[in-house]
């Protein structure tokens, strides 16, 4: 590449490109937009988690002439939502298996008199037995999926574990457990579908994946591609919520739209979201490890169970990953991980930032410091003993070619948050104070991208044109949902052409308009998307250079006249590229083995706690994060990414419990599910060391998710060092803290005669 100049725009915090607009109020999201003749939706849904339908009864106080109704009858094509397995019903057709499953839709040009219609339809059940829990899933004793209730299963093996367990000098087991979380993205589900004959079938929606959306829509109602077109509004949050939902409340909005022959908007307020939506699947993980007596891992065997729900959505690639991140930072000779996903009458557990990593990142990081302690062994220097560095293998056996930099994260983290002398303060502070502080730590990876052969499979294609305008538009299906696609990408495309940011704008993400560049998901934009759109910028450079003259060296205005040149010459100004994996990287679905990912992010996390045993309150008062995830492209976009990560975690540790009755979420209001609000967030500190990825646009590995990876075991880490106690749950509460802090505190009081 030869440009005026090298890194103006990558590496620095430009302005965001749909910035402006939100600071005005001009950005339109999905509630914002009116169709003509627009009708509204709404949802009959079920109020048990697991039957026969009887019937349906509708009042008869409420003119049901001036209604659509839709039922599963009405359906034109497949009847399942396409995910990896289409298990999932459009609509419910005779049996429901979760509370909140959608069973016949409404529309009507008033959208209260649609609610009222919704509160006037009667279903009666044939109730059937459900199952609500992993355990009780495992045992079979009630099939409700499948043969045996279990959406996946893998067996990963590295070396012989069980030649190991008469060797240790030491083995330590544990159990480890995590609840369900919800998105709260601040905008809920939402999409507007118009119905044409001829032209098809139109959504505009909130969501991360229009070909996801897409894919469902041409099952559904049995229609060509070209007939189909998914259209991305402005989305306020997702992180993964709307990667596998919006093709749900899409159908059933389309569905309407066919047979009362007017757009329809269907619009979720929240208790809706919260209670019908998806959410971070409940895990179990155990872990037994051998270790000899220096502390240094010989085996580990691990086994995790997740709660999928009702039906599989994506549950298997959120297993995989779980497993593939289960054995941590760590090089280990011997390593087995058998794991499984498990139907329950519950509302299908789906994406959710992380994608399975931040329940098995928590068990094996407690794990770790449970082994410290039985080791009596600083639990830093036990990490810092058994780190996998280059040139090791991971527990699939992939060869780590890139170097790794954990030490020195460690190193960092261990100086900036003062972790040595604290922690001794603190150890002497506590013994004459109802407030115990404590430090703890996690260190972690994240995979970069799909898993295995997934980006092969995706076969992702992506570009740039050129407008009439002089614009350089990029052409991609990856979505802006406030994470920064837009900037990231453009500045990537500006950077590369040797043209201004503000010459770059992007493509609408619009299934008729530009090609399929994969979902907005497991931390692929920058790295895998922001290569491809490198890839084609530089390929633009070279057919100007053959076809239109434009010299080695070349201006921004001698590059926009070789567009001219060109464009009058071909027509248009256009270079597309499609995915290429690096070498080296082969994956075998069969055995489990091989480069699970192209690249990893690494970290380091350090939490300070305060524990309050007079309130049992669990405080985070100060947080460190040292990360390596290649070349940071917007240095403000990727502070954000890990603060917020952060602050999410915390409320995976600390607040966010999803509570079930009968297998329906029962705090589904803002008043009553917690999350942290600022006052809960203390300061946090973020770190960075920056190791270019040879194949990641401009050297970007994925940074969205590894933040949300190490927090939940580093608090909990935190309190076990100010309270001598351990927890192995979360949400840890405080009625947790209670229960278990004065059962220890029973069992150390002496005896009083």
């Amino acid at each position: 590449m030869s440009t005026p100049a090298k890194n103006r725009i990558v590496g620095t915090s430009v302005p965001r490109k749909e910035g402006v607009d939100k600071l005005r109020g001009t950005a339109r999201y999905v509630d914002d937009i009116q169709r003509e003749g627009m009708w509204h939706g709404a949802t009959v849904r079920s109020t048990v988690p697991r039957g026969l339908i009887r019937s349906i009864g509708f009042h008869r106080n409420i003119n049901w002439s001036e209604f659509t109704v839709v039922t599963a009858a009405d359906i034109p094509g497949e009847n399942h939502i396409q995910m990896i397995t289409a298990d999932q019903p459009c609509l419910a057709d005779g049996l429901v298996n979760h509370c909140e499953e959608a069973i016949l839709l409404i529309a009507h040009p008033d959208k209260h008199k649609v609610r009222e219609a919704v509160n006037a339809v009667h279903v009666e059940y044939d109730l059937m037995p459900p199952v609500f829990t992993i355990e009780e899933s495992e045992k079979q004793q009630t099939v409700i999926w499948g043969a045996d209730n279990c959406f996946k299963s893998f067996l990963l093996e590295k070396g012989d574990v069980d030649s190991v367990w008469s060797q240790a000098a030491h083995i330590v087991e544990g159990e480890y457990r995590t609840g369900a979380q919800e998105h709260l993205y601040i905008e809920n589900n939402g999409v507007i579908a118009e119905y044409n004959a001829d032209a098809g079938i139109t959504v505009w929606g909130s969501l991360q994946c229009p070909f996801y959306v897409h894919k469902s829509l041409l099952a559904v109602f049995d229609l060509p591609p070209e007939k189909v077109r998914v259209i991305q509004t402005e989305t306020g949050g997702a992180f993964g919520g709307k990667e596998d939902y919006p093709s749900v409340i899409a159908s059933h909005a389309a569905l309407l739209a066919m047979k009362c022959g007017h757009p329809v908007k269907m619009v979720y307020d929240r208790i809706e979201d919260l209670a019908a939506t998806t959410k971070r699947h409940p895990s179990r993980v155990r872990h037994r490890t051998a270790l000899d007596s220096h502390g240094k891992l010989l085996a580990m065997d691990i086994d995790i169970a997740t709660d999928g729900g009702a039906y599989s959505t994506l549950s298997s690639t959120v297993l995989s990953r779980a497993t593939l991140h289960s054995p941590g930072a760590y090089v280990c000779p011997n390593v087995r991980v058998r794991s499984h996903s498990w139907a329950t009458n519950t509302v299908p557990y789906g994406a959710f930032r992380g994608f399975g990593a931040p329940q098995t990142v928590f068990a094996v990081e407690r794990h770790m410091d449970e082994i410290a302690a039985a080791l009596n062994i600083d639990p830093v220097e036990l990490r810092r003993r058994n780190f996998i560095h280059q040139g090791e293998t991971t527990a699939t056996e992939q060869l780590m070619r890139e170097p790794v930099i954990l030490d020195k994260l460690l190193d960092r983290a261990l100086v900036e948050s003062d972790y040595h002398n604290k922690r001794a303060r603190f150890a002497k502070e506590n013994l004459h104070s109802p407030i115990k502080r404590g430090l703890g730590i996690a260190a972690f990876y994240h995979g970069s991208g799909f898993t295995g052969s997934g980006e092969r499979y995706l076969n992702s294609l992506a570009g740039i044109d050129v407008t009439a305008e002089r614009k350089v538009r990029v052409l991609v299906s990856s979505t802006e949902f406030g994470q920064g696609t837009n900037t990231v990408l453009a500045q990537v495309a500006a950077e590369t052409l040797g043209v201004d940011y503000d010459d770059v704008i992007m493509a609408p993400p619009d299934t008729s308009a530009v090609p399929n560049s994969g979902p907005t998901v497991a931390s692929r934009t920058a790295m895998v998307i922001g290569r491809l759109i490198e890839r084609a910028s530089l390929q633009l450079i070279s057919m100007l250079r053959k076809q239109a003259g434009l010299p080695e060296q070349f201006s921004r205005r001698q590059f926009f006249a070789a567009c001219e040149q060109l464009r009058n010459e071909a027509g248009e100004v256009v270079s597309l590229c499609r995915y290429e994996a690096p070498p080296e990287i082969f994956w075998d679905d069969q055995t489990y083995r091989g480069e699970a990912y192209p690249a990893y992010g690494w970290a380091v996390h350090v939490a300070q706690v305060a524990v309050d045993t007079v309130t049992y309150s669990a405080e985070v008062e100060e947080f460190w994060s040292a990360q390596e995830a290649g070349r940071i492209i917007h240095p403000v976009l990727a502070g954000g990414q890990i603060e917020g990560g952060i602050a999410q975690a915390i409320g995976y540790a600390l607040y966010e419990k999803v509570v079930l009755q009968n297998g329906r979420m029962a705090n589904n209001q803002m008043t009553n599910y917690i999350m942290p609000t600022a006052e809960d967030v203390p300061p946090i500190h973020v770190f960075w060391e920056e190791l270019p990825f040879e194949h990641g646009g401009f050297g970007a590995k994925g940074i969205g998710e590894l933040p949300h990876d190490g927090p939940a075991p580093a608090i909990l880490n935190a309190i076990r060092d100010a309270t001598g106690v351990s927890f192995n749950e979360i949400p840890l509460l405080p009625e947790d803290l209670f229960a278990k802090l004065n059962i220890v505190r029973k069992i150390e009081e002496p005896a009083t005669v």
